[in-house]
């Protein structure tokens, strides 16, 4: 049956098919004629909520924001080392979404949502570091926010491509839970953090 979606459930509905063909296929496998074939709809009927793939996909990247702003203040009421481990824990559950939020190429990087949502991920790892600064245990907060943010990154792509799991890495790297993992790599680099990161201001976007 075509076009029997509530208006809010099929926005819905599209942002989880488009989870799905981004896991399953690729970011390039996304298109609007696909994603309202999938959902049943007619091939107009995701412009109306989204207006273009960009428009699509940058909704779904914002979504992705959020939710790893969300986690990373979770993490950061514990400690800022565990900030930098929910980060490596959110792209292993939201692996969709973690290849869109970085992909600007495909994204309306400008448009108000995703920018703000972005400052809210940003705006945590910034509050951690500048923690540890005010602690006195990191003497440039800029540089330790883009070294952790590349360290956990860098690690959960590494992850997400299976690159840890090739047996030459995995004859030398034995941890086969990456949240242990990250939490090792995270210690060598800002040592145990057992302070918890304080509440994340307004920040600027970088």
């Amino acid at each position: 049956m075509r076009e029997t979606y509530h208006h809010g459930d099929l926005r819905r509905r599209l942002l989880d098919l488009t989870a799905e063909t981004v896991a399953g296929r690729g970011v390039s496998e996304v298109s609007l004629r696909s994603l309202a074939r999938a959902a049943g709809v007619s091939h107009t009927a995701p412009r109306n909520h989204f207006g273009s793939r960009a428009g699509l996909l940058t909704a779904f990247a914002t979504e992705g924001h959020l939710i790893l702003a969300e986690r990373l203040r979770e993490g950061a009421a514990t400690s800022f080392l565990e900030t930098g481990v929910a980060y490596v824990e959110f792209a292993s559950a939201h692996p969709a979404h973690f290849a869109v939020m970085f992909s600007h190429e495909d994204l309306v990087v400008d448009d108000p949502a995703f920018v703000a949502a972005r400052q809210q991920t940003f705006g945590v790892l910034c509050a951690g570091v500048e923690g540890l600064q005010d602690a006195g245990k990191v003497s440039d907060a800029a540089a330790a926010a883009i070294a952790g943010w590349s360290l956990v990154h860098g690690l959960a792509t590494l992850a997400l491509t299976g690159n840890l799991d090739a047996s030459s890495v995995r004859a030398y790297v034995a941890e086969p839970d990456l949240s242990a993992l990250a939490r090792r790599a995270a210690s060598m680099l800002y040592g145990s953090g057992t302070t918890a990161a304080p509440a994340a201001a307004e920040r600027k976007e970088v």
